[in-house]
């Protein structure tokens, strides 16, 4: 299981903070992201194609990072503002 955190208007496009998902052994991060725009729909998954991601608070370069379990994604849309 991996803890997805969600914020701005990735929050809103989820409808809601955060949630647990299921992601077999091996999974990567490339996975989970299919995952969550597969259980969300469209909105999410335009979201997400202009998102920066922590994984564990690391910040994620190559989607194909594995994920182990209890990991913790943070999904993190552009900001604006300073």
């Amino acid at each position: 299981m991996v803890i997805v955190r969600y914020f701005a208007a990735a929050r809103a496009a989820a409808g809601l903070p955060s949630e647990n998902i299921d992601v077999g052994d091996g999974a990567t991060v490339a996975d989970a992201l299919d995952a969550i725009a597969a259980r969300h729909g469209e909105a999410l998954r335009r979201v997400l194609a202009v998102c920066s991601f922590l994984l564990d608070s690391v910040a994620v370069r190559d989607c194909a990072t594995p994920l182990r379990p209890g990991a913790q994604l943070d999904v993190l849309p552009p900001f604006a503002g300073g």
